[in-house]
């Protein structure tokens, strides 16, 4: 059975709103995602909500009512909220009908099977969200097997990360490891590292992706650091021929991961 809440200062509410902070995702292993379609992805993977938030306006949805019955039945919470309750905890003016606190869930690097996948993702002190949900996304539409986060990189589980996975949150393993503890990690890895380098001589569409391939992104401004760099197999680069020396580092993983996969 779902409860009703309206009330702004409800404990569950507030709880909830907090999941706007990295500080209590860590302290609670919890994250928020919007909307009904990212929820409907979470359960067909088999993800069950915690709590299940929704406007009186999406009640009658079948879909919606399908998420409900699965989050009761995992022993989670359905709770009917009014728009001003989705608004604080969404901390948006114009919020998704229905909102949906998930377990965080990242992979052991020693589950990771390299052989599962042709093209995995690694990238190192990622600083922005949206890039970050992005590639996820991206690694998820090309088939890659998952992504490793290396060092300190931004949180994948924000609701800005989330926002822009669409869904593929669920989707991959994700997998965190420090710089010391990939370098060690990736001695064992059974195909190629490649990765992008202002300095590399090697056009990425002219490199040997030999399978299974790990795609090495660095940060959004500097790159990769000399000792990832030196843990590359192949460095490649992307030619630009405009005006602008760069690519978003999203775009720049995802011309990588469909070279590699193509």
């Amino acid at each position: 059975m779902s409860r009703a809440i309206t009330s702004l200062t409800n404990p569950t509410v507030k709880a909830v709103r907090a999941l706007h902070m990295r500080k209590e995702r860590e302290d609670t292993g919890l994250f928020l995602a919007e909307g009904l379609k990212i929820c409907t992805e979470a359960v067909e993977l088999g993800r069950a909500p915690k709590i299940l938030m929704f406007g009186s306006e999406a009640a009658s949805h079948p879909v919606l009512q399908r998420i409900a019955s699965v989050t009761l039945e995992r022993g989670g919470e359905v709770i009917e909220v009014s728009r001003e309750v989705l608004e604080k905890v969404s901390r948006r003016d114009n919020p998704q009908t229905v909102v949906a606190v998930f377990d965080q869930v990242f992979a052991p690097i020693e589950t990771l099977d390299g052989g599962k996948a042709d093209c995995w993702v690694a990238l190192q002190a990622v600083r922005d969200p949206g890039n970050l949900g992005t590639i996820i996304r991206t690694a998820d539409s090309a088939g890659c097997g998952g992504v490793i986060l290396v060092g300190d990189c931004c949180d994948p589980y924000s609701v800005e990360a989330v926002r822009a996975t669409m869904g593929s949150i669920f989707a991959l393993p994700l997998y965190k490891l420090s710089v010391e503890g990939f370098l060690n990690w990736r001695k064992l890895w059974p195909g190629s590292v490649v990765g992008t380098l202002l300095s590399a001589t090697t056009d990425y569409r002219d490199a040997d992706y030999r399978r299974p391939t790990m795609i090495l992104m660095g940060n959004e401004q500097q790159g990769l650091p000399r000792e990832l760099a030196a843990a590359c197999d192949v460095a490649v680069k992307i030619p630009m021929r405009g005006r602008a020396d760069s690519l978003n580092l999203s775009v720049a993983t995802g011309i990588m991961v469909y070279a590699a996969t193509g």
